[in-house]
């Protein structure tokens, strides 16, 4: 009985360690996801990323499976993956189905447009990997830089400023609303979305732009190249008419930067709070990060 008990004490063992090796061969769907895996050190293991993953520079050599709202299912298995690391909005849900199907493992990772979503990814990816402790190391470096914006940003005195992100879209501009990584990262930033009268992205007229007076207009990199530069998105839908648009306060963010709600969500916090704030906005602790 004696043999029998440590036998199996010893498959059981052997199991779970099996079960806790890290993957060897990875997919990353998401740029969040991809540079998430970057900032733990586990990029050895990726074999291929989708097409919004450019950050670092280096994700330009990984081979590409498409956009993450629509992959290739050929794409991700030609591969030869052993793990999918997929964001929320990775799909269509028939492409991920026949990953699985075909024996490839599939993690949604959790997010979400705050600092709490991004702590929860970064922990999530670390646990995928066996790199908790640079997990946390990660999460405690984001927090200390966060929480020195947050000292400059509560020494401000005076309202808010206003400010106005827009997308591009065919035929015109899209105004970020609330409930959007846009009005999150507006609000981290110390800045009043004027347009959290609505919920989600919508488009913009004259007569709406005008109204909202925006003080700071903010565009990403990726939507002011579709609108073609700042001075014609300045002479769209009356922007030149609102003190941002008079004044030339037109601010371009990188797009991952600024929207992905990835590791570098402090730094993206830290840059536009400078653009919201130049004269009275400085950070004197670098905390790392």
């Amino acid at each position: 009985m004696r043999c029998l008990r440590w036998s199996l004490v010893l498959v059981v063992t052997v199991a779970f360690c099996a079960t806790a090796a890290p993957p060897q061969r990875v997919v990353a769907v998401g740029g969040d996801i991809t540079e998430t895996v970057y900032a733990l050190g586990a990029q050895d293991a990726l074999v291929g990323a989708d097409t919004s993953s450019v950050w670092p520079a280096a994700t330009e050599a990984l081979p590409k499976v498409g956009y993450q709202r629509n992959l290739s299912p050929e794409g991700v298995l030609s591969l030869s993956p052993d793990l999918v690391l997929a964001s929320p909005d990775a799909g269509p849900e028939s492409a991920l189905n026949l990953v699985e199907q075909a024996g490839v493992a599939v993690k949604v990772v959790p997010g979400g447009s705050s600092p709490a979503g991004v702590k929860r990814k970064v922990r999530f990816v670390g646990d995928v990997f066996g790199r908790e402790d640079d997990a946390e190391a990660l999460v405690a470096r984001m927090e200390r830089r966060l929480g020195a914006v947050r000292r400059q940003l509560d020494a401000i005195d005076g309202p808010r400023r206003r400010v106005l992100l827009l997308l591009a879209a065919d035929g015109g501009l899209l105004a970020a609303g609330r409930d959007t990584a846009a009005d999150a990262i507006i609000r981290l930033a110390g800045g009043e979305n004027v347009a959290a009268g609505f919920s989600g992205y919508k488009p913009l007229s004259r007569e709406v732009a005008i109204a909202a007076a925006p003080e700071v207009i903010v565009v990403p990199g990726h939507a002011m190249a579709r609108a073609g530069g700042r001075e014609r998105l300045r002479g769209m839908a009356g922007l030149v008419q609102t003190p941002a648009g008079r004044e030339g306060r037109i601010v371009e963010v990188d797009s991952l930067l600024l929207l992905g709600f990835g590791p570098r969500l402090a730094e993206a916090t830290e840059r536009l709070a400078r653009h919201l704030y130049p004269h009275r906005f400085t950070v004197d602790e670098h905390p790392g990060g």
